[in-house]
């Protein structure tokens, strides 16, 4: 976006012109815009748009991103829009009567809002299947129409396939991460309630963070700092390579069990990273395990999404997507003593967690471990519980510990998407911007 608002502001381009570049692509039959969206505001971004070329010809531009167009998940508010967040139970709704702050703050800046994208009901799984919308499919091997990786799964296509510059997501397990890694793209994970979730249908208030999609890392810094509250966003300085840290969990799920694909990939990432100068060091890392046990009995997810869902289910139930539903009920069974437990060991675990990362820059893994597989793969339920969970299982992680956390696109040109994820600490989101721009840089020098 930094060179897109360089020629906004020499006059090479108009924001008209990038509006109707990206509502073309939105609309090309032979493309994924009918899946991709839920809903297009056409006109109010035609006419933002050419609101925009009129402020910056007066000198009057909000920001240097204004008249740039992105787009929002289908489950932010938005004044005068009904937030259906991927379902039909919603879809009947009384508009929305404001919109959500994170998103009012990229309007203020003058970023131009194509619409709302598509994402799987109630953002409760890593697939982005959709039986309501339809679901579209990755832009790779786009014949065999592949996962586009969930819950953000609209966000990912469109960014991938140059509807907008940027797309806003959530993140409660990798709802961002997951579909960037499936769409070769960057996802970012912010420490959570550092960007304000009033406004944004909630999947669980313990786990809850906002972040965009984007082609790079510099502009998921520059939308995440507006979103943020910042007034004066600016693209990270990248750190130097040589020196940097990154730590690989030893004997972990998070570098086992890797298909042949991701596997190759990711070892050939670390490699050159290490060439680069970057020390790459194997470390023990218990909280994993105590991660796994803490969730045993049902985690945050299923607990909060029941507590918000249960009125609903019992009026609406039967027009919630049976998978998601089933997800949904087993918080039924949640006890509320696990859940105060539960509360309590990740305290625990977080703390314990921070002391053994404490000596790197980042940690750093791969951020699914699979490339995306076939739609038509999970129409069987074991297959579709069994690849969901595959998909979540890692960038999970940095959702139960708090802490940041981006994906980046690892993958040379023509092969398969792999996504690389760099988890930083508990509100160390500049730092680790500054890290994944220099991994970023290093990785595309030599890719």
């Amino acid at each position: 976006m930094i060179a897109v608002a360089r020629a906004l502001a020499e006059g090479r381009v108009t924001s008209e012109a990038l509006v109707e570049q990206a509502l073309e692509r939105i609309a090309d039959p032979a493309g994924e815009g009918a899946l991709a969206f839920i809903k297009v505001h056409a006109e109010s971004a035609r006419a933002t748009a050419r609101a925009m070329d009129q402020l910056r010809a007066a000198g009057r531009a909000p920001s240097a991103l204004a008249g740039i167009p992105i787009s929002v998940k289908d489950l932010f508010d938005e004044a005068g829009e009904v937030t259906a967040a991927g379902s039909a139970v919603l879809r009947d709704s009384a508009p929305a009567k404001a919109t959500a702050p994170a998103v009012q703050r990229l309007i203020r800046a003058g970023l131009v809002i194509l619409g709302r994208t598509n994402m799987t009901e109630f953002a409760f799984t890593g697939l982005g299947v959709n039986p309501h919308y339809g679901t579209p499919a990755s832009p790779w091997d786009r014949a065999a129409r592949r996962l586009p990786g969930g819950s953000s799964s609209g966000a990912g296509v469109a960014v991938a396939d140059g509807m907008g510059f940027a797309a806003l997501g959530s993140d409660t397990g990798g709802s961002c991460r997951i579909p960037a890694a499936l769409n070769g793209v960057v996802g970012w994970k912010p420490t959570a309630k550092r960007v304000p979730l009033t406004g944004v249908l909630p999947l669980s208030a313990s786990l809850d963070s906002i972040g965009p999609l984007a082609r790079n890392v510099a502009d998921c810094a520059l939308i995440d700092a507006l979103m943020a509250g910042g007034e004066n966003a600016s693209a990270p300085i990248p750190r130097p390579l040589k020196g940097l840290r990154l730590g690989v969990p030893r004997g972990t799920y998070l570098t086992d069990g890797l298909d042949a694909t991701v596997g190759a990939v990711f070892s050939r990432a670390l490699t050159r990273l290490s060439a680069a100068g970057a020390r790459i060091e194997e470390f023990d890392w218990p909280a994993l395990a105590d991660i796994s046990a803490a969730n045993a009995t049902g985690g945050f997810a299923v607990s909060e999404a029941w507590a918000w869902h249960r009125a609903l289910i019992a009026e609406k139930g039967e027009r919630y997507d049976p998978r998601i539903l089933a997800r949904i009920m087993r918080g039924e069974r949640m006890a509320a003593a696990d859940y105060i437990t539960l509360r309590t060991d990740r305290v625990r675990i977080i703390a314990a967690a921070a002391i053994r990362t404490a000596p790197f820059d980042a940690v750093i893994c791969p951020t699914v471990p699979v490339i995306p597989p076939r739609i038509a793969e999970v129409a069987e339920e074991a297959v579709y519980n069994r690849i969901n969970m595959l998909l979540l299982r890692n960038p999970s992680v940095a959702n139960f510990l708090d802490r940041c956390a981006i994906s980046l696109a690892c993958h040379a040109a023509g092969e398969a998407p792999v996504g690389l994820m760099l988890m930083g600490e508990h509100g160390g989101d500049a730092a680790l911007f500054q890290v994944a721009a220099s991994v970023e840089a290093a990785l595309r020098a030599d890719g």
